[in-house]
């Protein structure tokens, strides 16, 4: 499924300041700045119910969009968004400009195929994951939606390195001085398994001991 395109209809905001982004909110926008492009910051206020549908897509910050004032459009990625801590309202938007071709830094989910095939996992081991998300250097007009995790023929004790997903041809991870580890196939911790032993030794010791007050006690009355 490809990304649902984001959309911004902006109005450029006169008032900054603390009282222009709340004149901004009581009007039903969510105040925002546009920065970057070798351009000055420009104050703009964003419509609340775009800003939200934008937020319920789940990859606000992880995909470009579109501003639109004018009639003129200009390619964005949302840098940050502030939340009201109470009513979970978006309070501030920061935008950054770029262009399609522009590499920007981007953080891309990670999405685990073969789990049902995995020897491993058949063999009652847990999926480890490492990590959920992998920065990554692309283009801003191609990022992709996700990238694929195969675990299909991992053992218990196997892992999922950065080299063995196949990113596309003008993608690359912002790390580069390691083969890092995405995920790994662990097995049941034994602890678990100590854990019992160590109950059942110590309920012998228990009804031995009970035992052998009972048999003291037998004796006594003798």
């Amino acid at each position: 499924m490809s990304k649902k395109q984001i959309t911004f209809n902006i109005e450029l905001r006169e008032r900054i300041g603390t009282g222009g982004a709340r004149e901004a909110r009581n009007n039903g926008f969510v105040p925002g700045v546009l920065y970057g492009g070798g351009e000055d910051p420009v104050a703009i206020s964003l419509r609340l119910p775009e800003v939200l549908k934008a937020i319920e897509t789940g990859h606000f910050l992880s995909s470009t969009a579109s501003l639109v004032h004018d009639g003129k459009k200009q390619m964005v990625i949302p840098q940050a968004i502030q939340m009201h801590p109470i009513t979970d309202r978006p309070m501030h938007v920061d935008l950054f400009r770029v262009t399609a071709k522009q590499k920007i830094k981007v953080e891309v989910p990670v999405h685990f195929v073969g789990e049902e095939l995995s020897p491993g996992l058949k063999k009652a081991g847990t999926l480890n994951v490492v990590r959920h998300t992998v920065e990554l250097l692309v283009p801003a007009g191609n990022i992709p939606e996700s990238i694929e995790a195969d675990v299909s023929k991992l053992e218990i004790g196997d892992n999922v390195k950065i080299s063995d997903i196949k990113l596309p041809s003008d993608a690359e991870p912002t790390i580069t001085d390691r083969d890092f580890t995405i995920a790994t196939i662990a097995g049941r911790a034994a602890v678990v398994e100590t854990d019992d032993a160590e109950g059942e030794e110590a309920e012998d010791e228990t009804t031995a001991e009970a035992e052998g007050d009972d048999a003291d006690g037998e004796a006594s009355e003798d």
